[in-house]
């Protein structure tokens, strides 16, 4: 616990932390001594979140609530932030609610999936990871997805924010691995989580959302493998789905892996009415 707090700590931000993972890696880092400040757009959800861990663990809490698609909501999180020391980023937010077609939605919620994916993180990594390469310390995690790996449908903005997650962290550890900070690109695929159980539950792949999902990871093993492989970056493949999808795709030609994916029937997300 003290070596992990003198290399991440005092304090880390969450940003998703309303709940799922974000919310697990909230607990288990306040359980290693850590400080932490609480970010997601619901402050009820965020203050339930701090009640718990408050219980567990004797550290300081802090829940911000705050719209990560708001013109100001980074110079706000800049702000709030400004009279600690932050040791480790969790970059967790950015799910995507709806999994349907591109042209069905409102160009509005495209807009906001890259502005919570990829504006947010980028300025955040700018300003912490600046503070972090002088102190020659801290860590920094985002989370990305199977859906980085190869487009398919339901996913256009989803899957091409999360690439660019993937590939923002791969290159900030390019350029920062030797100076002390830590990056590291979660790449998650099908994960036990309310905001998967929401949707699974509307397409009637899923009875009830008290009901878990078969054969997904849990949070506890996604936060697990988060913390074992912070140090070994740039890149951590934190499921078996995606591990063996990795292996699979990466004998295709691009151009095969889409049409492969095309061919799929949506795999835990079921069937879709598709065109022909």
């Amino acid at each position: 616990m003290d070596e992990f707090a003198e290399r991440y700590g005092p304090w880390a931000l969450v940003v998703g932390a309303s709940e799922g993972i974000g919310a697990e890696f909230a607990r288990v880092v306040a359980g290693l001594g850590l400080n932490v400040i609480l970010v997601a757009r619901r402050q009820e959800a965020l203050d339930d979140v701090a009640g718990e861990i408050g219980v567990e663990s004797d550290v300081a809490l802090r829940a911000i609530a705050i719209d990560l698609t708001a013109a100001n909501a980074v110079l706000s999180l800049v702000d709030a932030t400004s009279d600690v020391e932050i040791g480790l980023v969790f970059y967790a937010a950015g799910a995507d609610p709806n999994y349907e077609p591109f042209l069905s939605q409102p160009l509005e919620n495209a807009v906001a999936l890259v502005e919570r994916n990829c504006l947010v993180p980028m300025r955040l990594c700018h300003h912490f990871a600046g503070l972090m390469h002088d102190r020659r310390r801290g860590g920094i995690i985002l989370v990305s997805s199977g859906a980085a790996l190869v487009g398919g449908r339901n996913m256009v903005a989803y899957g091409a924010s999360k690439a660019f997650d993937m590939v923002m962290a791969e290159a900030l550890w390019a350029e920062l691995h030797g100076s002390g900070v830590d990056i590291l690109g979660l790449v998650l695929g099908v994960t036990d989580t309310p905001a998967l159980r929401r949707i699974l539950v509307r397409r009637g792949q899923l009875s009830d959302l008290e009901a878990p999902i078969p054969g997904a990871a849990t949070v506890e093993s996604i936060v697990a493998e988060a913390l074992a492989n912070l140090s070994n970056g740039p890149t951590c493949f934190a499921t078996d789905d995606v591990r063996e999808g990795v292996k699979h795709l990466g004998a295709m030609s691009r151009n095969d892996a889409a049409r492969m994916m095309l061919q799929l029937d949506g795999g835990v997300m079921g069937p879709d009415e598709v065109s022909p």
